[in-house]
C-alpha cells in the first residue's frame, strides 16, 4: 500500500506504522487520519499480521496534536462529525485485537496523546512530552481524549491535566499511568519492535481475548465483567493454540502458535 503521510514497513509478523509528516511535527488532518483507519483495517483483517508498532517520523514528535489549520475552520455542524472520525479510528486501534504499541518519540499532545491513549500499550523517549492543551486554544479533546484519560490515570489527574493544558515529562507520565515504559530515545525503536516481536509470538486468540476483556470489561459492573471473562476462557479453551500451548509445556519446549 501506498501513502502519502505514512510509511509502512513489515517485519516478520509485525507492521511498523510511521507518520511521516515531520514537517507539522507529525500532526493530524484528515487525511492522515483516513490513511491510519485504511492500514489498520488492513492489519486487522490480516493473518499475517501480529501486533503493530506506531511512531512518529523525525525525532521531534510522535505527533504533536491535530492540524489546527483544519481545526480552525470547524463550525458546530461539522465539528461532531469531525470529532467521531477520530473517534472512529482510535475506537478501531483500541479494539483491533492486535496489540498496537506506541513508539512516542517526542511531542504526543491532544490528538497524538490521544492516539497514543488508544494504543494497547505506550513506549516513550526520555525526552517525550505528552499532554491534552487543547484548553489553550478555547476548545477539548475531540478524539475521547476526556474519556480515555481518566480511565487510565484517575479522574483528579485527568482533569488536572485537561483543564491546564500542561505538558508532563516521559517519566511523570510513567508515574501516572499514562505510559508503561521510558526507555533512552536511541533505544526507543529497537525496544518497541522487541516488545512487538514477543508479543506477536503469543497466541492470538488468546491475544483477542485478553483485549477484549479488559476494554469491554471495564465498561462493565464487576459482576457483569467477570461473567464476560468466563465466556471468553471458554472460547479460548477449544483452540488448536490452546493445545499447543498446554502441550509444550508439559514437553518443556518453546510453543509455536497458529492462531487457530
Amino acid at each position: 500500500m501506498a501513502f502519502e503521510n505514512l510509511e509502512v514497513a513489515y517485519e516478520d509478523a509485525v507492521i511498523i506504522v510511521t507518520i511521516n509528516r515531520p514537517k507539522v511535527l507529525n500532526a493530524l488532518n484528515g487525511q492522515t487520519i483516513d490513511e491510519l483507519h485504511q492500514v489498520m483495517a488492513e492489519a486487522s483483517s490480516s493473518d499475517s499480521v501480529r501486533c503493530v508498532v506506531l511512531t512518529g517520523a523525525g525525532d521531534k514528535a510522535f505527533v504533536a496534536g491535530a492540524d489546527i489549520a483544519e481545526l480552525a475552520e470547524l463550525t458546530p455542524v461539522n465539528g461532531s462529525a469531525h470529532a467521531r472520525r477520530g473517534q472512529a479510528l482510535f475506537g478501531l486501534i483500541e479494539s483491533l485485537g492486535k496489540p498496537v504499541i506506541a513508539a512516542i518519540n517526542g511531542y504526543a499532545l491532544g490528538g497524538g496523546c490521544e492516539l497514543a491513549m488508544a494504543c494497547t500499550l505506550r513506549l516513550a523517549s526520555d525526552s517525550s512530552k505528552l499532554g491534552q492543551p487543547e484548553i489553550n486554544l478555547g476548545i477539548m479533546p475531540g478524539y475521547a481524549g476526556s474519556q480515555r484519560l481518566p480511565r487510565l490515570v484517575g479522574k483528579g489527574r485527568a482533569l488536572e491535566l485537561l483543564l491546564t493544558g500542561a505538558h508532563i515529562s516521559a517519566e511523570e507520565a510513567r508515574l501516572i499511568g499514562l505510559v508503561n515504559r521510558v526507555v533512552p530515545a536511541a533505544e526507543l525503536m529497537t525496544e518497541a519492535i522487541k516488545l512487538a516481536r514477543e508479543l506477536a509470538g503469543k497466541a492470538p486468540v488468546a491475544v483477542r481475548a485478553i483485549i477484549a476483556a479488559v476494554n469491554e470489561g471495564l465498561e462493565m459492573p464487576f459482576s457483569q465483567a467477570v461473567v464476560h471473562e468466563s465466556v471468553l476462557f471458554g472460547l479460548v479453551t477449544s483452540t488448536d493454540d490452546m493445545r499447543e500451548g498446554t502441550n509444550a509445556f508439559l514437553e518443556k519446549r518453546k510453543p509455536v502458535f497458529k492462531g487457530s
